[in-house]
């Protein structure tokens, strides 16, 4: 077996890991964010993302692979969906008198 262990996918893992302490201390704060479940799931599903990269280098490299590549499309939709939530909320519009 080949096990291939890239830098920067450890230091992406231990980057997310810090904020993920960071969210854990502050969930409380977090909390107060509109929507902020969505918000959250996007970003643990993203962390999982980053936890199979660095796995795929040790064992089934094509599965975790696919599972990977599938978490980034699901953490992109959540934050979609959060965005549209919070910011796609629409004004409504005075009619100009003629």
């Amino acid at each position: 077996m080949n096990y291939e262990l890239f830098e920067n996918e450890v230091v992406m893992l231990l980057l997310g890991a810090s904020v993920l302490v960071f969210i854990l201390a502050n969930r409380q704060k977090l909390k107060q964010l509109p929507a902020s479940n969505i918000l959250l799931v996007a970003f643990y599903t993203m962390l999982v993302a980053w936890i199979l990269t660095v796995l795929e280098g040790f064992f089934y490299e094509w599965l975790l692979n696919f599972i990977e590549h599938l978490c980034h499309a699901i953490s992109s939709l959540f934050v979609a969906a959060w965005c549209w939530m919070v910011f796609g909320r629409k004004i409504p519009v005075e009619k100009e008198a003629l």
